[in-house]
This record gives structure tokens, C-alpha cells and sequence, in this order.
């Protein structure tokens, strides 16, 4: 019932003036309206009824609207029912901890969060590593995990820890939150229309323009033959012609669009970055965290000749031991497993050296003592000397497995190789195969050495990979491949990847990543998965195939009930023109009446189908114009014929008076 009042409010004009079509129909409405009700006498019935089917017709289109709204402010409801009132264990700057309304959270602030205590706001982890439960806001019930320094260390307010105790960075003010971002795009999802949907409002304008000097030409000439037209009949072949099936779904489509997309689990920040991922044509994906699981561990050591194992693990342990990514701790806990008679005492003036970009190696230093692990490259500029022919084997070997070698080394020369290992994600290879199959061209982007990346690249299927790659690369990548006229999705989840992320025509962030590439992107895939970029692709895709689809059928149906029409109200004025009466349609009346009935049921008989979209196959665009072509354009063309004729039938057989 609430559908159905928002539809009755929607009919006010300063509401329907978006929709330039429907507004002339509710014009059209007022006018036949006003000449049923004050001027005419004669045929009242058939008046009346012209009226109210053209009122319908406007009811029709503003009840698609409010159910695909309706859809969204349910979603939006569930959301903000999911918002749990909470405090929070607030840091002060002497250290100590003050209870607070989780309102009372300021942007830098720092909290502390115990197991079975819910997540007051949006923050970075700072200190320490648990399972937290999501599934306030992706659904899934089984917990993940969150740790501080690694590419896995945002969390979102409302959430659920599970285990241990988190000190956490609110990044974002109360009320501004992720989910209170969600709940606004949702609630806002009716008031923005993408470059796409404005582009076909003013091509369906331009239309209604033109058929409307047409009937005003009809009418001109209809005086010169001294043929008296009423009002309401111009009017229902005006409304008749122009495009308003396609005018009444039209919004329904896009607000439906971003719908589909909030129930495969992905967040858009617009309607119009739907619609850009449906005309993408070039994927730049990060490889670690999204074609592989991101969780990179230790499985093996090569210890280089001459050196000793203490000398060796001493090194490695120490330059892992404050190191709080994944690979530091895997390292550490690969060392006390394989080599606890071996673990050096921790130093009291042990200096932690964090990983860079630039430098590409992390480390310590003790006392005159400088230990490093990293890539190969780093590795020979710190030591000054080329990598033993022995260890440029075993980095090598290690790549073509699909692994990173991390090179240990003191300031002197190379200590061992650590093999760490990386899984790719399930169903990779599937999904790259139907990106081509729609010409859509992927390039895995790492930095890691070209062996391995070649190496992983095969495995997950890419069509081609970028290895070494830094940040600033791959912001330079989206840059060009922009500027050669592609439009360019990107995927990633960490710091690194948020510059390209930012830049993309469509990025789409990891929820297990880092604030700053949830912030980046224009999309937040809430479930992980690189195989979510194919879904996104395909409901962007699908979104404006359905648009394109009944745009066709709507412009189709305005010729089909051209013929249906123009013959019928010139019969009996020029009985030559009955041959073009191909119908057979009995009166002028019951033709126009038939066709104003047709024109406004349509529109609820596709409520559906704009709904649900037309079906999407993984083709290249031509074959799928081509298709829609045949099926929607040609059906267009045909449905009206059949329907009108029944409505024709069924007016005369049940005797509805004209």
C-alpha cells in the first residue's frame, strides 16, 4: 500500500518534470481530462475512459519507480537495524582508558576492542591480530581475520570481534562510517542519474519534440480538409507514439541495476560506475590479497654456502621478529618450528627497518649489525655485489614454483633464500576465459620478479602481466591506458593500490583491505573475491543491455501503433486508406482506445523484466546488438499488432460503449 501512495504523490509535476515523457503524459491526462468533464457531450464514455487509461499510464510508470525505491529503503532498514548502540574503551594520552558513546569518536582517535565486543567505528588495526564477525555487513557468517600491518588491517564499525583485543585508529567521524555511507548511497540510489540514463532522457525528449509537431501537423491538415479532430484524439496519438515504455522503466532500471549489484554483495558509490563497468574493456588486477589469497607464508629456506644455519636464522629472525605483516610472522613461526635450537635472544637496541616501496626490503639493525630481507635487486644494492650463482639458482627455482624468494643478507653478502608461498583463489581461470569471450582484456600487476609473476600468471589465467611493479606504475598504467581510449577497471586491496584504484574508471577495493583503498575506489566488494569483477561486469553490462533492449522495443512499439492508429481515425474520412487498416480495427474509437489500453499495460507487463534484466550472455557488443535487434526491436514491432487486436476484440465483445 505504500508503493502505492508513493506512486499517487509521484504525480505531482514538480515531481514528473525529470521524466519529460511522462510529464507531456500527464499533461495529455489533464487536457483529455478537462474536455471529458467540460466540453463534450457526445461519446463521454469513450472520453472517459481515454482519460483514465492515461492516467494509468502515469500511475504505471511511477509505481515501477517506487517499487525498485522500495526495494532500496528495505535494504536500507535492514542496515540501520543492524546498527548496534556501543561503547567504547577510549586511549587517553597518559595511557590510561576511558568509557565513551561510541558517538563521541573522533577521526585519529585510538580504542581498544575486547572479544565479544562490538567495533564502535571505521578504523585501522595498530596493534595486534583476531576473528572478527562481518556479518552485519556482508552476510557471512564465518569470522576473518584482521591484523595490524598487513593489507587485512581495516575494520568496520558495527562488526563483531571475536577473539583476542584489537587497538584500533578510528579513521572516519561518527555518522560518516562505512555503514552509514551504505545506507545513504541506498537511500540516494533514486536521486542520481548516470551520463548514460541523462543522455537517453534527452533522446527520448528529442522524440516526444518531434511527434508532437507531427499530431500538431495532423491537425493543421486536418482543418485544410475540413476534418474536425477532437482534442482527446490528438492527444491519445501523441501519447500513443511517443516512446513511454521506455520512459516509464527507465528509472526503475538503473535504481534496479545497483539493486542487483547490493545483493551480490558490492557496494557502488554511483549509478553511473555501474553503468561504466558494463562498457570496460581492460582489467588491471593486483595480485596479492586478490588473485591470490594474500596470506603469503614460509615453506622453505635455502641456506647459502659457507654460511652456517645460527648465522642464518639469526638473520632472519631478528629482521622478522617486530616485522607485523603476514610473511614477518610466518617467518618467525617457520624459524621456531624448524629451528628452535637456534633462535638468537632478543637484543634490547634491536631497531626495526619497515618495508618500503622504494626500498623494496625490511630488516634490523643491532649494535654495528645491519640485517635485511628482500627482493633481489635490493638485496645486490645493499650489499654492493651481485647475487652467488647458488642463491640466483635457488631464487630462481623458487620463482618458477609460483613463490616469492625473499633474500636474506647481512651488509656483506647474501645469507639464504626464503621461499613464501601464495595460493591462487578458486575459479580464476573460468572467469578470465569469459572476460575474453566479451573482448575484455586482463593484466595481472605485482612486484614480484617477472618469474614468478609469469609463474602465477599462467596458473590464474591473465592475458598478460606486469612484474616489479611500483605504485607510482601503476597509477602510470591506468594513465595510459586511458589516454589509448580504453576504459579501465582496477582491483586491489592495499595502500599501494589506492593512487590506481582512485584513478581507474572503475575501482573496485577489497572490504579485507586497507581504509585507504576502500576510500579509493568506487566500488567496495564486500565478500573479497576477484571473481565479483566478473558480476560487477555483467550487471553493468546487463544494465545497459536491458536500456538499449527496451529502448528498441519502446520505439518499435510507436511504429507498430502508428499503422494501428492514423488509418483508423482517416477511414471515415478517406475510405481509401482502409487498406492500410491492416488490423481491421472496427472503429476510430476502439482503435485509439485499444492502443491507449495497450500503451499504458505494457509498462507493469515489463516491470519484471526491467527488474530482473534481459538475459546477459558473455559475448562481444556487436552479437549482442545484433540480438536485441531481432528479439526486442522486431518483437516490438509484432506484440503490438496481436495485442492491440485483442483489446480491439474484447472491447466489441463485451459490448463497451464508445
Amino acid at each position: 500500500m505504500n508503493i502505492f501512495w508513493q506512486s499517487l504523490k509521484k504525480l505531482n509535476p514538480l515531481s514528473l518534470w525529470h521524466n519529460p515523457v511522462m510529464f507531456i503524459t500527464e499533461i495529455g491526462a489533464v487536457i483529455t481530462t478537462t474536455e471529458w468533464l467540460f466540453l463534450v457531450k457526445a461519446h463521454a464514455s469513450f472520453y472517459a475512459q481515454v482519460s483514465i487509461w492515461l492516467w494509468l499510464t502515469v500511475l504505471f510508470a511511477n509505481f515501477a519507480e517506487s517499487m525498485a525505491e522500495a526495494r532500496n529503503e528495505r535494504q536500507a532498514e535492514s542496515l540501520r537495524k543492524g546498527r548496534v548502540e556501543t561503547m567504547a574503551q577510549l586511549r587517553e594520552k597518559n595511557g590510561t582508558y576511558r568509557t565513551v558513546n561510541w558517538k563521541e569518536l573522533k577521526k585519529g582517535d585510538v580504542v581498544k576492542v575486547s572479544a565479544g565486543e562490538i567495533i564502535p567505528g571505521d578504523g585501522e588495526i595498530i596493534e595486534g591480530m583476531a576473528s572478527v564477525d562481518e556479518s552485519a555487513i556482508t552476510g557471512e557468517s564465518a569470522p576473518v581475520i584482521r591484523g595490524a600491518g598487513t593489507d587485512h588491517s581495516s575494520v568496520t564499525g558495527g562488526t563483531k570481534l571475536i577473539s583476542d583485543e584489537l587497538l584500533i585508529q578510528i579513521s572516519s567521524e561518527a555518522g560518516h562510517g562505512f555503514l552509514d555511507r551504505m545506507i545513504d548511497l541506498i537511500e540516494n540510489a533514486k536521486r542520481k542519474k548516470s551520463l548514460n540514463e541523462i543522455a537517453l532522457t534527452i533522446l527520448l525528449s528529442g522524440l516526444t519534440i518531434i511527434f508532437l509537431v507531427v499530431v500538431v501537423s495532423m491537425e493543421v491538415c486536418a482543418r485544410y480538409f475540413q476534418i474536425d479532430f477532437s482534442v482527446t484524439m490528438l492527444v491519445a496519438l501523441l501519447i500513443c507514439l511517443i516512446p513511454t515504455t521506455i520512459a516509464g522503466l527507465l528509472s526503475a532500471i538503473g535504481i534496479a541495476g545497483i539493486n542487483r549489484l547490493m545483493t551480490k554483495n558490492v557496494l557502488a558509490m554511483s549509478g553511473q560506475a555501474v553503468e561504466v563497468a558494463g562498457d570496460v574493456d581492460l582489467i588491471l588486477i593486483d595480485k596479492t590479497g586478490t588473485i591470490t589469497i594474500g596470506h603469503r607464508h614460509a615453506s622453505d629456506v635455502t641456506i647459502a654456502p659457507g654460511i652456517s644455519e645460527s648465522d642464518f636464522v639469526q638473520a632472519a629472525y631478528l629482521s622478522s621478529l617486530q616485522d607485523q605483516t603476514d610473511e614477518g610472522r610466518s617467518i618467525v613461526e617457520y624459524l621456531k618450528t624448524h629451528y628452535p635450537s637456534h633462535l638468537p635472544p632478543t637484543p634490547s637496541d634491536l631497531h626495526f627497518i619497515p618495508f618500503t616501496a622504494q626500498t623494496r626490503m625490511s630488516g634490523a639493525d643491532i649494535g654495528n649489525k645491519s640485517f635485511r630481507k628482500g627482493s633481489r635487486d635490493a638485496v645486490e644494492k645493499f650489499t654492493g655485489s651481485p647475487l652467488p650463482s647458488e642463491m640466483a639458482q635457488a631464487v630462481k627455482s623458487y620463482a618458477e614454483e609460483g613463490g616469492t624468494p625473499l633474500i636474506v643478507c647481512d651488509k656483506q653478502q647474501v645469507l639464504g633464500v626464503i621461499l613464501l608461498k601464495d595460493k591462487v583463489k578458486e575459479g580464476l581461470s573460468q572467469l578470465f576465459t569469459r572476460f575474453r569471450a566479451m573482448g575484455i582484456r586482463t593484466v595481472m600487476m605485482t612486484g614480484d620478479n617477472p618469474i614468478t609473476a609469469a609463474t602465477i600468471a599462467k596458473e590464474a589465467g591473465v592475458d598478460d602481466f606486469l612484474a616489479e611493479v611500483s605504485p607510482e606504475q601503476k597509477l602510470e598504467m591506468v594513465k595510459k591506458m586511458q589516454a589509448e581510449g580504453h576504459l579501465v577497471a582496477m582491483t586491489g586491496d592495499g595502500v599501494n593500490d589506492a593512487p590506481a584504484l582512485a584513478h581507474a574508471d572503475v575501482g573496485v577495493a577489497m572490504n579485507s583491505g586497507t581504509q585507504a583503498a576502500k576510500e579509493a575506489g568506487n566500488m567496495i566488494d564486500l565478500d573479497s573475491h576477484p571473481t565479483k569483477l566478473f558480476e560487477i561486469i555483467e550487471i553493468g553490462k546487463q544494465m545497459l543491455m536491458t536500456r538499449g533492449a527496451l529502448t528498441a522495443f519502446s520505439v518499435a512499439n510507436d511504429v507498430a501503433k502508428y499503422f494501428a492508429i492514423v488509418p483508423a481515425i482517416f477511414m471515415p474520412f478517406f475510405p481509401s486508406m482502409r487498406i492500410l487498416n491492416i488490423m481491421n480495427l472496427v472503429t476510430p474509437q476502439s482503435a485509439v482506445l485499444s492502443a491507449v489500453i495497450f500503451n499504458a499495460i505494457i509498462i507493469p507487463i515489463l516491470i519484471p523484466l526491467a527488474f530482473r534484466g534481459v538475459k546477459f550472455l558473455p559475448q562481444r557488443a556487436i552479437v549482442i546488438l545484433r540480438r536485441n535487434l531481432i528479439v526486442y526491436g522486431l518483437g516490438g514491432i509484432l506484440l503490438p499488432f496481436i495485442g492491440i487486436k485483442l483489446i480491439d476484440l474484447a472491447l466489441i465483445a463485451l459490448g463497451v460503449p464508445l
